[in-house]
């Protein structure tokens, strides 16, 4: 859910501003095949209906008005124009209604065109985001023109299906080539959209039975329109709520960072570090955006209980007696402890913080946990946490070779290490050149703005 709130985010931000050139791009190709598709419709289909533009018109305007009420989820957003679209099959030329649903996107966005809002070069994708309506105008176009009959309910299941088809293969080329979205990320929004689509198409087929004898009665669904946006309303305030929260959050990680960098500067660049190698790692075990992004913000902060510790400890330039070793120990008790006064989202990576050296045969501290019992992103942060720190130069000792540090790694595989994040982060780094940020920029940066770091150039070893 988090990701669809960053996506929500960036699709508010793009909004007002005009189309980059790729996003142009696209948006033209996506329209012109749209009118490409409209035209095979008009020969595929016959006429049988007259085109009256007073009917049409109202329906153009129906159907902007539903769309008016909309559901922001990831890049796109979700609305109720089902209601209208399924009268529009039996009322209008059937070849036609692609093009009404095109008019009626234009409708829907003229008022934001006008209060700058939306950026008028983006009327684009008025035709572009009206693909979905090919589908089920060519089935029923096909298969079952005249009024809705029961002994249709199959075909109609099949329009249904026709328009998801269209609208997501549509949905995944153009947000793939637009935004560079990964196509699960696409399906998980589509599949909001589809499901308030799939509850409102028995509703629709019932307004369109009474409308082809009484157009009037598609006013009698204005009323839901007002309620829907009623529902919306508060759903954008909620959006607008958690996206102020996870700035807020990313906010205070930054500032938590800044700390520990101005406290240690060893353990600040080992952090950075460890997010790289954490991020690397995550990728080559194939965690979801959400348990990665969390992982990245874990490792970044992992040591952060550190700025508790006493300064002759933690700067000791020789190895910590037991005693001293105990009151370091307590570092991810402390990290843990900051991070719930944040609370929300830290509290949640606090406890990965707390966990971030349980060692796997359960000999490891705090607590003790052992296997699976130790959260995952801890046990990949503990396994990148130790490599960075032996392959680092100390006040007390020369930093160990990559070689040795991965024999090392392999050597407690099983006790220490969860092998199958050690075997993942041989593979990473024995084919990534290690390298160093000089800033937050890059790994780092990219956390704390919610985007997935960035991933390094490939370089033969």
């Amino acid at each position: 859910m988090e990701q669809l709130d960053e996506l929500v985010g960036q699709a508010r931000k793009r909004r007002p501003q005009p189309m980059p050139a790729r996003e142009r791009a696209v948006a033209t190709a996506s329209a012109l095949a749209f009118l490409v598709a409209v035209a095979g419709l008009s020969a595929l289909i016959p006429d049988e209906r007259p085109a009256r533009a007073v009917p049409l018109a109202a329906l153009v305007l129906a159907y902007g008005i539903a769309r008016r009420v909309t559901f922001e989820i990831g890049n796109g957003e979700a609305s109720p124009p089902q209601l209208v679209l399924i009268p529009m099959l039996f009322l209008a030329p059937v070849h036609l209604v692609p093009l009404l649903v095109a008019a009626g996107e234009l409708t829907a966005r003229l008022p934001d065109f006008v209060l700058k809002r939306v950026h008028a070069d983006r009327w684009l994708h008025a035709l572009s985001n009206s693909w979905y309506a090919v589908g089920p105008a060519l089935v029923i176009g096909l298969l079952a023109p005249g009024s809705p009959k029961l002994a249709h309910v199959g075909i109609y299941a099949a329009a249904l299906g026709a328009q998801a088809l269209f609208g997501l293969s549509e949905a995944m080329i153009v947000d793939r080539l637009m935004y560079g979205t990964a196509a699960p990320e696409v399906l998980r929004a589509a599949g909001w959209a589809y499901r308030i689509d799939a509850v409102l198409t028995p509703l629709g087929y019932m307004v369109a039975a009474v409308a082809v004898r009484e157009p009037v009665a598609i006013a009698g669904i204005l009323p839901v329109f007002w309620l829907l946006r009623t529902f919306s309303e508060e759903r954008k305030q909620r959006y607008a709520a958690a996206l102020e929260l996870n700035q807020a959050y990313r906010g205070t990680v930054m500032v938590l960072a800044d700390v520990l960098e101005a406290e240690d500067n060893y353990t600040a660049d080992h952090c950075r570090s460890v997010v790289e190698l954490s991020a690397a790692v995550a990728d080559e075990l194939g965690l979801g955006y959400e348990e990665k992004q969390e992982l990245e913000i874990a490792a970044l902060l992992h040591d952060v209980g550190k700025i508790a510790i006493p300064d002759e400890i933690l700067n000791k330039p020789s190895k910590l007696t037991d005693e001293e070793f105990e009151v370091m120990k307590t570092h991810t008790i402390e990290g843990q402890a900051l991070l719930n006064r944040v609370g929300g989202r830290l509290s949640r990576i606090g406890e990965i913080v707390r966990s971030c050296h349980e060692r796997w045969d359960g000999n490891g501290y705090p607590d003790g946990l052992t296997g699976a019992d130790i959260p995952r992103a801890a046990r990949v942060v503990f396994a990148c946490d130790a490599y960075s720190a032996m392959t680092t130069d100390r006040p007390y000792r020369r930093a160990l070779s990559k070689e040795t540090a991965l024999e090392e790694l392999a050597r407690n595989a099983g006790t220490q290490f969860e092998p199958r994040v050690v075997a993942a982060l041989a593979k990473v780094v024995s084919t990534w050149e290690e390298y160093a940020t000089d800033s937050y920029s890059d790994a780092v940066r990219a956390v704390l703005a919610s985007q997935p770091a960035t991933t390094p150039a490939r370089v033969p070893v």
